[in-house]
């Protein structure tokens, strides 16, 4: 079978569309691709920068969506059924094994490309702002990086929750893409912004903030922060390096900075993907709809995460065997 190898830990440049072995059974659900993610994540992984360390060659992905071509006789899944799921690796291929635990049902009226979506980003968003968050029906919550992948799962999360969305761009024409998600307000991220901020909850500041972006704008999310408020760390996507806090500045105004680490959770608390699953999908069925991915073929995976490097992906990128 095909698949997009990471052949040294060079970025986009090390990977290649090469033929490799078919991933063995052995009580795992074989599932034949229709969609695999491609998330931050995956671009540092491939650059050797993740916190995971591996050693080439390998096949990147972590998220994956499709038809099960083969599974174990009590795995409750069957040949023929559409599923998704998450691993370790080797989505970023034509087929891929899964351990039972990690695959779920697809839910009914999305395709491969859209439910894939509504993994990593997604999952991760609801166990953001619900589990760690603790957010409430009414709150505000500012977005950074709105217009990635994780601030468009938070911006939409977000408001199917009940929540008061004001959404941070820094990207030139992506204003228009955030305001399509539903966000209440969309500022532009330049100079003055928390004031503006300010300016748009009379002075009280926001109940939560996401920031998967960390760098230059942490400082001024901490400081827009009403009482009780409560920042979520999702990554540092600017590549302005990991900012810190002076932890008297928490206890003086009665703000939290909560890490936001999906895989180490699922990791270690049994049967958490399945609640986040459960939960995430009752919002699906309420009527949550990703936006529409951009698909790269998966034999263009090296184009496909060039673009993400580049800022120029809005939303979700996947990839098409």
């Amino acid at each position: 079978m095909k698949a997009l190898v990471a052949r040294e830990l060079s970025g986009p440049s090390g990977l290649a569309y090469v033929d490799v072995d078919e991933p063995a059974g052995d009580g795992n659900v074989v599932v034949d691709v229709g969609a695999a993610g491609v998330s931050f994540p995956d671009l540092l992984l491939i650059k050797g920068e993740y916190q995971l360390k591996l050693d080439p060659p390998f096949v990147p992905g972590t998220e994956v969506a499709g038809v099960v071509r083969s599974a174990p006789a009590d795995s409750g899944f069957t040949a023929g059924q559409r599923v998704t799921g998450l691993s370790m690796l080797g989505a970023w291929a034509e087929r891929v094994a899964l351990p039972p635990a990690s695959v779920l049902p697809t839910p009914d009226g999305l395709d491969d490309g859209a439910a894939v979506c509504l993994l990593g980003n997604y999952y991760t968003m609801y166990f953001g702002l619900v589990r760690r968050g603790g957010l409430l029906a009414g709150e505000t919550v500012l977005v950074l990086g709105s217009a990635g992948g994780v601030g468009t799962a938070a911006i939409q999360i977000a408001k199917a929750l009940g929540a008061r969305v004001i959404a941070m761009v820094h990207r030139p024409g992506a204003t228009e893409f955030v305001e399509s998600l539903g966000a209440d307000v969309v500022l532009p991220l330049t100079d003055g912004w928390a004031q503006a901020v300010r300016e748009h909850t009379d002075g009280r500041g926001v109940d939560l903030v996401v920031d998967p972006v960390g760098g230059d704008a942490f400082d001024d999310a901490i400081r827009v922060l009403a009482t009780e408020g409560r920042l979520l760390v999702l990554g540092f996507a600017s590549g302005g390096g990991i900012p810190t806090v002076k932890v008297n500045r928490l206890l003086l105004r009665n703000v939290s900075v909560v890490g936001v680490g999906l895989g180490e959770f699922i990791n270690r608390t049994p049967g958490a993907q399945a609640e986040i699953g459960a939960g995430l999908g009752r919002l699906v069925e309420a009527g949550l709809r990703p936006p529409p991915p951009v698909r790269y073929p998966l034999s263009e995976g090296r184009a496909a995460l060039e673009s993400l490097a580049s800022g120029g992906i809005r939303g979700k990128v996947v990839l098409v065997p």
